[in-house]
Order: C-alpha cells, then structure tokens, then sequence
C-alpha cells in the first residue's frame, strides 16, 4: 500500500551521504530498515495520513501522541510508539520535540506487529537508533551498517510493551465523554451524571464503557488526566496547580497516580523537561 501522502521527491547530496530528501515522501523504502537525521521522514505530520510501510515513533527528545481511530498512544521519554503499514493517524507532540523516526519492512525485518502498540525503549536501543539516524541512507545491506540495521530490528522486536494508551470508544456517546474527560478533566461529569443526561442507567453506561474501550472508566480517565498535565508540567506550572486543572483533590493523589504510569514525579518530570528544553534552545 503506497500513502496517500507519496510525492516525487526532491533531492540534494552531502559529502559522503546518499540523497536527502528535502521535500515531499517517499514512495518505497530505500532499505529495508530506514531512518535519517536530516530526512523530512523525521518531521512531524500533524494531519490523518498513512504510510505503506511500519512506523517506530521515538522522540529523542519531549513527548508525542499518535492518534488514530482506535486509540491514544502516549509516548514519554524513552517510549515509543509503534505504527504498522496501513494504519491511518495522526501525530502530536510537545514543544522542541525531537524525532528519530524509522520506517520499517516488517515482512523483510520480521517485524510484524498488527496493531499499534507503546514499546519501552532501553538505553541499549535508544544509543542504537541515535548512531543509525547518522548513517547513509543508501547504506551497504552486506557491510558494517548493514549489520547494525540488523541488530537495532532485533532489539526492537523485544522491547516490553508499555501501558499508555488510551483506548477510543466507537460509541459516539462515549466519545463524548471521553472527549470532555481528556480536554476538561476537572470540569467533566462522573460517570453517573453523564449517565443521567443521556437517558442511561449508570450500570448499563459502565458496561457499554468496558465493551467499547476494554478499560474500566475509572484507569481510563486516571490516563486521560495524565495527558492532560504532560504539557503544563513541561511548561512548568506549580504540580498543585496542574492536580487542580486535572480534577484530582489533593496533590498526593496526584503525585501518586502521576508516578504509577511514568514512574516518576510530576517535579521530576517537570524540571527535565525544562532541563531539555533548555539545552535545546
């Protein structure tokens, strides 16, 4: 399947580098394992689009969501998500993010993940990826490069999954509320008032809610309130602060809820993130 965003491609050289691409797509992978620094491949997509071809999302640097029908994907630092050959989604990210994008012949490389999945990307891996983006892209399949595509597809193919992912429901009731959750955590109603408005017994509502998104609405909005404070965290608002702005009533709570799914404080979490983006500026 060829994207619906393939474009003829313009190209320059560099000294000692195949053909970068400056604008437009690509049509077909120039090797079965590609991903450079300097090609558009890396830049963010912002609108629906889809690739002939599997898609490992990592940014080396702040954070990025991948959307599509189905789900939410959330990858934070040393996360990534992963994005099979034909899947159609959308791209966002936080400010000075940074990605090593790859794009992947799952059938050659043996990577052939179904659906899109959040990996956790080991410091091994991540090293791996970061000396690959610097590499020809035309590199020799048989030599020293060709072997370390091969190597960095291995240790891809035993990354651990990780949990952030928010599922979508089909339902358009719920994706009502699971939109007002998201966008407006502490202003959303619970579960047994959204129930009353739209003529549901709260029972029936909780059931509906776990066929269609697998989760139970209390961990699904627990995550969606952790996507909601990623980007005041990163802009550096006060951790009580974000707590209030999403819903929780005190801030050990939230510290709590925050630390469970990233494994680290909303301050630590924060002050790196200042920290990066300093060092970036």
């Amino acid at each position: 399947m060829i994207s619906d965003l393939a474009q003829p491609l313009a190209t320059s050289r560099i000294a000692g580098h195949a053909p970068i691409i400056q604008r437009g797509y690509l049509r077909c992978l120039p090797r079965p394992l590609y991903g450079h620094i300097d090609s558009q491949s890396n830049m963010i997509i912002p609108r629906p689009h889809q690739h002939g071809w599997a898609q490992l999302s990592y940014a080396i640097q702040g954070h990025l969501q991948v959307w599509t029908s189905q789900a939410r994907f959330i990858a934070l630092p040393q996360r990534a998500v992963w994005i099979p050959a034909g899947i159609r989604h959308r791209v966002h990210e936080s400010p000075h993010t940074i990605i090593r994008s790859l794009y992947v012949d799952g059938a050659a490389l043996g990577l052939d993940w179904p659906d899109c999945r959040v990996l956790v990307i080991r410091p091994l891996l991540q090293e791996l990826i970061r000396s690959f983006s610097t590499i020809p892209i035309e590199y020799d399949e048989n030599g020293p490069d060709g072997r370390l595509a091969q190597v960095l597809a291995d240790q891809i193919a035993t990354c651990p999954e990780a949990g952030l992912v928010l599922p979508w429901p089909s339902d358009k009731r719920l994706q009502a509320l699971c939109r007002q959750w998201q966008q407006h955590p502490s202003a959303a109603p619970s579960l047994t008032q959204y129930a009353h408005q739209i003529g549901l017994s709260e029972k029936t509502l909780t059931r509906l809610f776990q066929q269609q998104t697998g989760l139970g609405f209390r961990l699904w909005r627990q995550r969606a309130r952790l996507v909601h404070a990623l980007p005041l965290l990163e802009q550096g608002a006060r951790a009580t602060d974000v707590a209030l702005s999403c819903g929780y009533d005190s801030l050990s709570s939230f510290i709590a809820a925050f630390r469970e799914h990233t494994g680290e404080t909303p301050r630590e979490f924060s002050l790196r993130s200042q920290q990066t983006d300093a060092a970036g500026a």
